[in-house]
């Protein structure tokens, strides 16, 4: 009998779950209002959806999302309900000293492509949304092809644009001494700051690689939280020096896969399929 009630429990779930993966599949085609409150809170408090970019163009890469497409997606978010925060907001949150809208998202870029300029930023304003994109700053004004300029940093960070941390290399850190990290860490925060005029608070991992003790090396070289890519929404329970992202690819359903990203999201982490 016990295994029979297991049995049915789990053909429940099942079949819950194709219900929603299902009106999911529909969603991009027929837009409806869609929260992302649609999983009730757990003790952790609300899952903010951090959404990680890199180009925006049509290099045929899956790090290159088409401006179509990213136009398409920002639609998506305003259409149905999402408000754009900063890391400063993120962290206030999480350290309980504020308050974030309803439907909170987190629009970040990684590496500081020009394109993010050119493609992104009018597309971004558009729509009127916020965004974050970490740079490697011995890329910029480096006659580095591809990469933005100081001044096009320092157009978009007065303009709802925050510019943060990639490392000055963009180096894998785990491959990295002691010293050369602390080099990575302290002096790309220190040109940033030096090249914006303000504090630079917030660091996105180069390929995501970290550790326990790389992350106490961001702590004291005075980072507020660090960004990784491993795959999630964050919360009070997130370790604030490694981050959750959703990150955004080209695929050969771009639009759809975005909306199936965030939408089933939280869906997986209530069921407990993944650790957030």
């Amino acid at each position: 009998m016990e295994l029979r009630r297991k049995r049915i429990w789990r053909f429940v779930l099942l079949a819950l779950l194709c219900v929603t993966l299902v009106g999911g599949l529909c969603l991009w085609q027929q837009p409806k209002p869609l929260q992302a409150t649609m999983v009730s809170d757990s003790e952790n408090g609300a899952k903010v959806l951090v959404l990680n970019y890199h180009k925006i163009d049509h290099t045929f890469i899956s790090l290159a999302v088409r401006p179509e497409d990213f136009d398409a997606q920002m639609k998506y978010l305003r259409d149905n309900g999402y408000h754009t925060i900063t890391p400063d907001e993120l962290y206030e949150s999480l350290a309980g000293n504020g308050e974030l809208p309803e439907n909170p998202v987190l629009i970040t870029f990684d590496d500081g492509y020009e394109d993010n300029y050119t493609n992104a930023y009018p597309i971004l304003k558009k729509y009127g949304f916020k965004a974050t994109i970490f740079v490697v700053t011995g890329f910029l004004d480096k006659h580095k092809k591809g990469y933005l300029s100081w001044d096009e940093a320092r157009e978009m960070n007065k303009n709802g644009i925050n510019i943060e941390s990639h490392t000055v290399n963009h180096r894998s850190m785990t491959d990295l001494s002691d010293d050369e990290l602390r080099m990575e860490l302290v002096e790309s925060k220190k040109k940033a700051e030096a090249e914006l005029g303000h504090e630079v608070g917030y660091i996105a991992y180069p390929t995501g690689t970290y550790n326990l003790h790389i992350a106490q090396m961001v702590k004291e070289a005075g980072y507020k939280a660090a960004f990784t890519i491993k795959y999630g929404n964050v919360d009070k329970a997130s370790n604030i020096y490694a981050l959750e992202r959703v990150p955004i690819f080209h695929t050969e359903e771009t639009n759809k896969d975005f909306v199936e990203r965030i939408r089933f999201q939280p869906v997986f982490e209530s069921l407990g399929w993944m650790k957030n």
